[in-house]
This record gives structure tokens, C-alpha cells and sequence, in this order.
């Protein structure tokens, strides 16, 4: 077997079934209240739904690994509208994937040399399939904990110039999970000069970037960073997105890597023997979806109705704020996160997933200690029920 294998962890799910396994509830009659998992509940949108029903004859062929052209076409056009920059060029430059996370995790397969030591840089706290990529690749992760007093941001700075000239890749997640940070401008500017003078890619996850609190100023995105600073070949970058959040469809298993034309081919040649070809029905649903922005705006609406109204509730008890995007509040805990989620389940039926259990101790600090992430996916009248306990166990701990 890869010995690799034996290095990687348990997911964090699989940690906090463990946690709860032995939970006794202290009340009868309390339906559970699951804040846990980010997996969007909103319905997914009917043209969609359309569009796979008219494509059912397409199963006949085999679809190209590079993607439809028409697909390829209209998330290039999707890119120059969001990020208000040329278009990419749909033939060198995009390529749909299976979701950002099948894509995540090839791509490090693809970039990583393996005949020689080498790390991949990491956030911290983080979307698991960066350590457990890097670490199948041979390479070994290097985590960069979320600086709080930069609305929980990744401290680059502090990243020593040793490390950068081992890195092969870099992992960037903006907006960010859990804290839904976005990163500014300047953090791209030093990200890109690194990635020059050390010779290293960046893999920027973009999962929630279509999830966000102000219609008018929608998240920087990496593209469009890379086209303000002079870098229109998107040089040492590819950009990572996907239907899942935006659209509610996470069962489609959806997105598109875009960027730099010669770590695209590679990334192709790499799929060609992967096998990841995306079908017709899935490609016919993505078009639908990706032309359409009305039904994104409706569910970013949702959200922020969920915000609005979980908000109030919780942030006279819990040290909580308003993130600029995703639908995660990164909640401050009294005590040990995991033991506070413990007894959350016990007293109040409510799950939510400890921030230990999303970062690794790094530097001497876990940066998701004392914090857990609560995920706003329910329909809201449970997200206001799954607050409103969640106040009343603070509350009591305060008593």
C-alpha cells in the first residue's frame, strides 16, 4: 500500500462522530438541530433540473476530458462579468472539473515534483484536502495560522524565507473557511512577488466566492487580482470554483479550474489518465446554471436573512461576528471547543463542529481552539431554533 496513506488524519467528521458517539442527552423531546456540515439545504434551481431532463439523450458518448466548448465558453464569460476583466480564453485557459475538491486535490498531484523534498503551504485553520493532497504528493504541509487581529486572515509575513524556498504550492482559501475573511489586494501583491522569486504555484480555492453579504461589493477574487496587478497571463496561478455553493448543487459535483494556459495543459494531461471526464448530463445543468445569476442572488438573499436573524440571538452570549462571505459563524467558546460542542449536544440537541477539529497545532497554536463553526445551512426557521438554544446552554454556563 502507499505508505502516504498512513500519514493522513481522520476527517473531521469522523472526529466528531467519535466525540458524540458517547453523548447522553439530558432532554427528551428536543429534535436535533444539525448546524455541522457545510452542505447547502436551499432547493436547487429548476433550470438545472430542465437541463439535465433534455440531455438524457447524450449518454450515448463519451465526453471529452478537456469539457464542452460551449461549457468552457460560458464560464469564461461568467469569469469576465464577475471579476470585471477580459474574458479568459476558454481553449487554453478553463477547464471544467468534478468539483473543486476532486480538482483541489489532483492539482497537487500534477504540480508537486516528487524527486525532491519540497512543502505546500497551507492556512490554517483549513479545507482538509490541502494537507491530505500535499501529503499523497509527497510533500509535507506547512500551516499558516489565521491572525485574529486580521479578521482571521493568514499572517504571510510570518511565513520564514526557508520554507518559501521549499514550497511547490501554495493553498490560498478566500473567502475563507470557516472565519469567511476575504484577502485584500496586498496579500495578493506579496503572494504573486513569492511565488516569482521562490518559484512556486498557487491553488486559490474560490468555493464561496458567490456568497456574499453586500451586492455591491462582491469578493475580491484571485483572477481579478492577478489582472490589477499587470499579471494578465495569470502567471503561477489557477483559480478553483464550483456549483455547489453557489447554485445549490452540491450533488452535481461541478466546477472549473481557470488560469495560467501552461499549468492548465499540464493540469489536462494530468486529467486525460485520471478519468474525470465531466458527463453531458452534468455539463448541460452547469451551462443552465452558470448563465444564470438570478437564482444566485436569491440564495445569497437567504443567507443573509439567516444572518439577520441568528445574529442577534447569539451575539449578546458568544463572542461572534458577521463574516464578509460564506454561511459560517466562527463563534468564540468559554471553555475547550470540543467539549463545549459535547455538551451542546447533550443539554441542547444542537450539533456543530469544533474549530480544533479544521486546524492543526502550528507554531505552538491551534487557531480554531476555543471556537466552533457553525454552519448556516438549515432551512432558517432552524437556524433561529438552533441559535436560540445555543444562547440558552451559554447563558446557563454563565449562571
Amino acid at each position: 500500500m502507499n505508505p502516504h496513506l498512513q500519514l493522513l488524519q481522520p476527517y473531521p467528521f469522523e472526529k466528531l462522530r467519535q466525540l458524540l458517539g458517547a453523548a447522553k442527552p439530558q432532554r427528551t423531546g428536543l429534535g436535533l438541530v444539525d448546524l455541522s456540515i457545510g452542505e447547502p439545504k436551499h432547493p436547487a434551481p429548476e433550470l438545472a433540473k430542465v437541463a439535465i431532463t433534455n440531455a438524457m439523450a447524450g449518454l450515448s458518448g463519451y465526453p471529452p476530458t478537456k469539457g464542452d466548448l460551449a461549457l468552457r465558453q460560458s464560464i469564461a464569460s461568467w469569469l469576465g462579468r464577475r471579476y470585471r476583466i477580459d474574458a479568459p480564453n476558454p481553449e487554453t485557459e478553463v477547464l471544467p472539473v468534478l468539483g473543486s475538491r476532486e480538482a483541489l486535490f489532483a492539482f497537487a498531484q500534477t504540480v508537486i515534483d516528487p524527486t525532491r523534498s519540497s512543502l505546500v503551504v497551507c492556512p490554517n485553520p483549513f479545507y482538509q484536502i490541502y494537507e491530505g493532497a500535499a501529503l499523497l504528493a509527497g510533500a509535507k504541509p506547512y500551516y499558516v495560522n489565521a491572525d485574529p487581529d486580521r479578521d482571521f486572515l493568514s499572517d504571510w509575513h510570518s511565513v520564514p524565507n526557508e520554507v518559501w524556498q521549499q514550497t511547490q504550492l501554495l493553498y490560498v482559501c478566500t473567502p475563507g473557511n470557516p472565519a469567511g475573511s476575504v484577502m485584500p489586494l496586498s496579500d495578493w501583491e506579496l503572494l504573486f512577488n513569492l511565488a516569482d522569486r521562490y518559484d512556486f504555484v498557487i491553488a486559490a480555492d474560490e468555493c464561496y466566492s458567490e456568497i456574499y453579504q453586500d451586492e455591491q461589493a462582491p469578493p475580491l477574487g484571485s483572477l481579478e487580482a492577478a489582472v490589477a496587478l499587470g499579471r494578465t497571463d495569470f502567471a503561477r496561478l489557477v483559480a478553483f470554483s464550483s456549483l455547489s455553493k453557489r447554485s445549490n448543487l452540491p450533488g452535481l459535483r461541478s466546477g472549473f479550474v481557470a488560469g495560467h494556459a501552461e499549468l492548465i495543459e499540464q493540469f489536462l494531461l494530468y486529467r486525460t489518465y485520471h478519468g474525470s471526464a465531466m458527463s453531458g448530463l452534468v455539463t448541460a445543468a452547469s451551462l443552465a446554471a452558470w448563465q444564470d445569476e438570478q437564482h444566485v442572488a436569491q440564495n445569497r438573499q437567504a443567507y443573509r436573512d439567516k444572518f439577520d436573524a441568528v445574529l442577534p440571538i447569539l451575539s449578546p452570549v458568544l463572542e461572534v461576528t458577521r463574516p464578509q462571505a460564506s454561511f459560517y459563524l466562527w463563534v468564540q467558546t468559554p471553555y475547550d471547543d470540543a467539549q463545549f460542542t459535547l455538551d451542546l449536544l447533550e443539554r441542547q440537541a444542537v450539533k456543530v463542529l469544533p474549530g480544533s477539529y479544521v486546524s492543526r497545532t502550528a507554531h505552538g497554536v491551534n487557531p480554531g481552539e476555543n471556537r466552533i463553526r457553525i454552519a448556516l445551512v438549515a432551512p432558517l426557521d432552524e437556524c433561529v431554533e438552533g441559535a436560540r438554544r445555543i444562547a440558552a446552554f451559554a447563558q446557563s454556563i454563565k449562571a
